[in-house]
């Protein structure tokens, strides 16, 4: 069991001393949260059946083109794949595909979560395949930009195509139905894998998915408001309010120019010497409240009940003095002793192109963001209450200092994505679309049924991917019911399911 730990991962987080970037570090911290929870779950189930009935996933990697469209290109990269047979009924049990997306795949893809439960009740072969460029499934030269260009969620498509041949004829499989399954960016890939390659997968379960690309990600933060205005996850209009009035006195304090009491009220690392320090600052501070949205009740450090408790409290002073508190207490989780506003500091961070085998790609995602995707969350909505200093510039500044990506390619690309995917009414089947209300990025999501064989679910009170994790007591009712009618289409796929496995 002990090779089962991504410990890499732990001691990366725990070695960190400053916080930059503050959203990677939320992300980097849940993904441990996860890991963690799946291997106590998994350790217990292993208790209860004999040791004999213990199958470990099957850690492989297949031998990708680093262009599918170009084979006259001829580099190849080596793609991590796992695979658990525990609960397969061979040889006619369906296949249950686990994408991975921004970050690297561990065993647990296929040993905990909803889709592990059903493929216990289905009798499924559970595979898992990591996205080229992040993890281990990249080159030694993977990071530079010349490499980066074969980066593409297109690539990852066809990546999936050709996996889905290589376990085909592993497993010498012929008339099994398989089904893929992804949360955030990667439900977006199950969404598209059904509608670009329907002779392959007969249908699709999309968690979360943002499968509309759009530059100024405005939506994003309109939904943070109005979750910490939620009663149903422990928000108020007065906590937003507060929020509000907090950021707002922070602006205040940036135009005026008293630049060392906020380096010393929220323990910045570094003097915020440029105005490009303050856009990373007011940036940071956001993240606090955005993660902690964004993944309410999983992320340890905040939720919207624990900051809206903060924020709400007369007796710790102005909204001001309560971001001071915020601020401490999420270093003080975090272990972090400062917060590190360098822009200069994240220039060179994200110009790195040293590989990291473990957590979240941040240079390979903000290249996705650059030429796929957009995604910038920005202030520039009248029900923002973060810093209006987050406008789109900043964001599309990094394309071009980065990746020599000018504002117009950007735009370009994300118009090409919906053009190419859809956008949300991608005009797929048997796709299903499973969203959040919580969830900042329901707002580029599929919300309503498309037609009969694109039905959606928004689940009220829980957020990102939430319908993803195990079953758990403590779920919401909501949860309990959306897991449900996923259960029931699951069911109603593999019972519809034609003979022939070409059939789309």
């Amino acid at each position: 069991m002990g090779r089962l730990i991504p410990w890499a991962v732990l001691l990366v987080l725990l070695s960190l001393t400053e916080a930059g970037r503050n959203f990677w570090l939320v992300q980097q911290r849940v993904l441990q949260q996860r890991e963690v929870l799946a291997m106590k779950e998994v350790v217990s189930r292993r208790l209860l059946l004999r040791p004999a009935s213990w199958r470990a996933p099957i850690e492989g990697s297949l031998s990708q083109p680093l262009d599918h469209f170009n084979r006259e290109e001829g580099h190849t990269f080596q793609q991590r794949f796992w695979i658990n047979e525990e609960h397969w009924n061979r040889p006619a049990g369906p296949v249950f595909l686990y994408i991975g997306g921004e970050n690297a795949l561990s065993p647990y893809a296929v040993l905990s979560g909803h889709h592990v439960e059903l493929a216990e009740e289905h009798g499924a072969l559970l595979v898992a395949l990591e996205h080229r460029f992040y993890g281990a499934s990249i080159n030694p030269d993977g990071l530079t930009n010349t490499s980066l260009r074969f980066l593409s969620s297109q690539q990852a498509l066809a990546d999936l195509a050709s996996f889905h041949l290589f376990v085909t004829q592993k497993y010498s499989l012929g008339q099994n139905t398989w089904i893929c399954f992804g949360g955030s960016y990667p439900g977006s890939l199950a969404a598209w894998f059904r509608l670009k390659f329907p002779h392959l997968v007969f249908a699709a379960v999309a968690s979360s998915a943002p499968v509309r690309a759009q530059l100024d990600f405005t939506g994003y933060n309109r939904v943070v408001a109005a979750s910490l205005s939620d009663p149903v996850v422990g928000g108020s209009a007065q906590c937003c309010q507060a929020v509000a009035e907090a950021f707002a006195a922070v602006d205040e304090h940036l135009a005026a120019g008293r630049l060392a009491e906020l380096e010393k009220d929220f323990r910045s690392c570094r003097p915020l010497t440029e105005p490009s320090d303050h856009w990373e600052f007011a940036s940071n501070l956001a993240d606090i409240f955005m993660g902690a949205v964004q993944y309410n009740e999983e992320f340890l450090c905040g939720s919207v009940t624990k900051q809206c408790s903060v924020m709400t409290r007369d007796s710790l002073g102005s909204p001001y003095q309560r971001l001071v508190v915020i601020m401490n207490g999420y270093l003080e989780c975090m272990a972090l002793a400062c917060m590190d506003n360098s822009h200069q500091h994240t220039l060179e961070e994200l110009r790195s192109t040293n590989l990291t085998l473990t957590g979240v790609g941040e240079r390979q995602w903000y290249f996705q963001t650059c030429t796929e995707f957009g995604y910038y969350q920005t202030c520039e909505d009248a029900t923002c209450p973060f810093s209006r200093l987050l406008t789109l510039a900043p964001a599309l500044d990094l394309c071009s200092q980065i990746f020599g990506l000018a504002p117009q390619h950007v735009e370009g690309a994300v118009n090409f994505t919906n053009q190419y995917y859809g956008a949300d009414h991608p005009k797929a089947s048997r796709v299903l679309f499973v969203n959040g209300n919580i969830d900042p990025w329901h707002a580029l999501g599929v919300l309503r049924n498309q037609s009969r064989s694109e039905p959606a679910i928004l689940i009220n009170g829980t957020a990102h991917c939430a319908d993803m994790n195990p079953t758990r007591p403590s779920d919401r009712p909501t949860l309990v019911w959306a897991r449900q009618r996923i259960n029931s289409y699951v069911g109603q796929w593999l019972r519809s399911a034609p003979k022939e496995p070409s059939a789309s």
